[in-house]
């Protein structure tokens, strides 16, 4: 009765939300979020300099998230960059000598707090020519104005910067009385003008005041009450730009530090200096406001501005607009279309799934109709990640946020469980899952930020690893199997493999190896078709013949070691080959190949463990050495009960090893070596049984038909500022807004999955005369996109 019913339920779900309902619902939701968000920013105001400076809120302990954008958090070697030949002061009392040197300890961090109080403070770096100074003005009165009209009246002795801001000693010396708020409010309308002069060609910050905590304050501050620092805020931001005489010219406020101050006053010593945390806060914030529209630092999205087009991105949405152009008139002459069927492919694992009726190709209507859908696509692209319409926070780490969605997803994976087709060890269904399982963990991952516990780190390594054995594994079984190694397979699994990728590039204004894991997994491919497919032609039915063969395929695979272990062990062979033009241009990042060489190397026997297995695997299974029925374990029952155990230990094992890492760089040296043990243990575990080699979950299964698309959207529609942060369309309400951008990225993941399988037929014709035309007019394409990236390099 409980199956009955669990049946019921799953197919209610089923028939009522399907993937094109889903999908219907996605671009209902972009819609509308986008018309709010951009509404909003006209509107409401959308500056992520106000926002940063404004408010924001504490992640943890010690993280500061700044309302809707991300604050990079700034090194020496940045700051001084930055800064170079810039002068800078802070003028104001003793809480704004703390603000003055929490800054100068991001340019330099050994700097010590030994000046002498009340009095001024320079501060020099010779090397970056940076100098800061600290100017004791306790009060805002006539000795304050003066300095501050005589930058006004000396323009050439003027700072780049200036950070201002006191109360705390009026309010002290005259018992809170409210003649002296009413003096402060003269004192500051007198000095508004020659401040908003400034900033004509200045950066004028006012500082207001943090609260205090009152019941730590001692006896001759006890008049220094938080009402009394509200009223002297309310007062500053009265009288500071209210002048009429220049719309543009604008003094900030630097109110976020006193956001912070609100969570950690009570830390305070005497109640009136705040804690290092938070003084930290307010420099970082600081310079966050000053640097990132000089630097733009990708993980700082507050204070920059919208890039400028690229060419590439020009081209790239002329090709869009022209394919939609021809889209219309056809459709307006009325051109007929064709029913089609969707092939699905797992170009990863080379194994392709026939669909039940051929496909028809498309016809040019599809085909253009197709790539207005990817061209609407990369527009939500753009907007989420390169225009300034949408929100980006910061990523904060916590065992919860990475351990308690993994819970949901697996308990979810559990109900959605079906008996497999067949019950082959590593059967399709079970490749699926496998992939889906480990797409999902990994997306978990990289939206948590969980890289910063190296336990989680090591483990996702090891999923990673598990594709490229899955790659190695596909692709050998299907060359050993069927031998085609024609011209028309290579390109299908190249194009699908590619294909998202190469768009994104364009559009998204990155390099190839951006998308690291899609050149990693193509090298993999050419290689393993070479060594397949370099004489001798070593296949099944050769080898049936003679099993001298299987000898000779092992020999081919120990000169693929003895190849990767060269390339390993010689950098400078590694980087010599790879430093090519025009290959560099692959594997290049930020001018170098050190990415590609980690990349590579981290996971370089991950594949050729793969191949092995596929190898060892179809031999006994030819010889009939397998039991592969439903039900009956893959060996006999004594055998299969002693790997049983030695795969749950090994797995356990590699795990406590996992768990007790220290250090990342260590670890990863032993990573290449060890991994395939989980790996295997994983395999052998999910496949001795009968019964669990007999049943599979279809929710990890769907996921896994579209792992790739997932794995390369999450860096632009999911996570934001490519990766280093996280997409918020929906601000104020965390798990809503992963809930909402989780269904609109998946359903695009899902429909760039099709739209890539439907121009697939049309970009890959099978007539060997209609392909090398293709081939073609791609090196043409890609020859342009070389040369005119070549074009904007030189110009820059």
């Amino acid at each position: 009765m409980a199956v009955l019913a669990y049946s019921l339920g799953k197919r209610e779900i089923n028939q009522y939300f399907s993937i094109k309902n889903a999908k219907l619902l996605s671009l209902v939701a972009v819609i509308l979020l986008t018309v709010v968000h951009s509404a909003t920013r006209y509107y409401g105001g959308g500056d992520t300099c106000d926002w940063l400076l404004s408010s924001g809120r504490f992640l943890g302990n010690s993280v500061w998230q700044p309302y809707g954008c991300m604050m990079h958090k700034y090194k020496s070697i940045e700051a001084k960059t930055c800064l170079n030949n810039k002068r800078i002061a802070f003028i104001g009392d003793s809480r704004i000598r703390q603000l003055f040197y929490a800054f100068i300890k991001i340019i330099n961090p050994d700097t010590k707090e030994d000046g002498n109080k009340h009095e001024n403070i320079p501060f020099a770096d010779r090397e970056s020519s940076v100098n800061v100074d600290f100017l004791w003005y306790a009060e805002v009165n006539n000795s304050m104005k003066e300095q501050v009209t005589a930058w006004v009246e000396r323009p050439f002795n003027k700072p780049d910067v200036i950070i201002i801001g006191a109360a705390t000693w009026s309010i002290k010396l005259h018992s809170g009385s409210s003649e002296t708020l009413l003096q402060y409010k003269a004192n500051l309308t007198s000095i508004a003008a020659p401040l908003e002069k400034l900033t004509e060609h200045s950066e004028v910050y006012w500082v207001l005041q943090d609260p205090v905590y009152e019941e730590l304050l001692s006896e001759n501050r006890k008049m220094i009450t938080n009402e009394q620092i509200d009223q002297y805020n309310a007062a500053a931001v009265s009288a500071l730009n209210n002048s009429k005489r220049n719309s543009k010219a604008r003094v900030k406020f630097l109110e976020a530090s006193r956001q912070a101050a609100m969570e950690t006053v009570t830390q305070s010593v005497d109640g009136l200096h705040l804690p290092e945390s938070t003084r930290n806060v307010g420099a970082m914030v600081l310079m966050n406001s000053i640097c990132n529209k000089i630097l733009k630092p990708i993980d700082g999205s507050c204070c920059q501005s919208v890039p400028p087009l690229s060419i590439l991105q020009k081209l790239a949405a002329g090709l869009f607009l022209t394919a939609g152009i021809c889209f219309l008139v056809l459709h307006a002459l009325g051109y007929s279309k064709h029913r089609k069927c969707r092939p699905v492919s797992d170009v990863e694992s080379g194994e392709e799934k026939k669909p039940p009726i051929a496909a028809v190709p498309l016809n040019l209507k599809e085909a253009l109709l197709s790539a207005c859908k990817m061209g609407l696509i990369m527009l939500y692209f753009y907007l989420c990640d390169r225009a300034d319409i949408f929100m980006k926070e910061q990523k904060f780490y916590t065992h919860s946020t990475f351990f308690i969605p993994l819970i949901y997803i697996f308990v979810l994976g559990i109900f959605y469980n079906e008996n497999s087709k067949e019950a082959k060890l590593l059967n399709r269904e079970q490749t699926d899952e496998w992939k889906g399982w480990m797409q999902l963990v990994i997306l978990i991952y990289h939206i948590s930020g969980a890289s910063a516990f190296i336990p989680v780190y090591m483990h996702v390594r090891v999923l990673v690893a598990a594709y490229l054995f899955q790659t190695g594994y596909g692709h050998f079984s299907f060359f050993w199997l069927k031998g085609d190694f024609g011209l028309y397979r290579v390109c299908q699994v190249l194009f699908r493999l590619n294909f998202l990728v190469v768009v994104l590039c364009l559009v998204m204004d990155r390099p190839y190896q951006f998308y690291y894991f899609v050149p990693l997994v193509t090298f993999w491919f050419v290689v393993i078709y070479a060594t397949m497919a370099m004489w001798p032609q070593i296949l099944q039915i050769k080898a049936n013949g003679n099993r001298f063969w299987h000898l000779a395929l092992l020999l081919k695979l120990l000169g693929l070691l003895v190849f990767i272990c060269f390339f390993a062990y010689s950098q400078e062979f590694f980087e010599s080959v790879f430093s090519v033009w025009p290959i560099s241009k692959l594997f290049e990042l930020q001018g170098s190949i050190h990415e590609w060489w980690f990349r590579w190397k981290l996971d370089r026997f991950a594949v050729i463990h793969g191949m092995l297995f596929a190898f060892v695997y179809l031999v006994l299974q030819k010889f009939q050495i397998l039991s592969e029925g439903k039900g009956e374990p893959i060996f006999s029952n004594r055998i299969s009960n002693c790997l049983l155990f030695i795969s749950v230990v090994s797995f356990i094992t590699y795990s406590i090893w996992a768990s007790s890492c220290k250090n990342k760089t260590e670890c990863n040296e032993m990573h290449p070596y060890i991994s395939v043990v989980q790996i295997l243990a994983f395999v052998l575990i999910r496949n001795i049984p009968g019964y669990a080699r007999s049943l599979y979950s279809s929710f990890f299964a769907w996921f896994g038909k579209i792992s790739l698309e997932l794995f390369i959207c999450q860096y632009h529609i999911w996570l934001a500022a490519d990766t280093k942060g996280i997409l918020v369309l929906i601000p104020g309400n965390p798990s809503l807004n992963i809930i909402f951008s989780t269904f609109i990225f998946v359903c695009v993941a899902h429909e760039i999955s099709q739209i890539t399988n439907d121009l697939a037929q049309v970009a890959i014709p099978k007539e060997n005369g209609a392909l090398i035309k293709r081939m073609l007019a791609a090196v043409v394409f890609f020859g342009l996109v070389l040369f005119l990236s070549k074009s904007r390099q030189a110009g820059y």
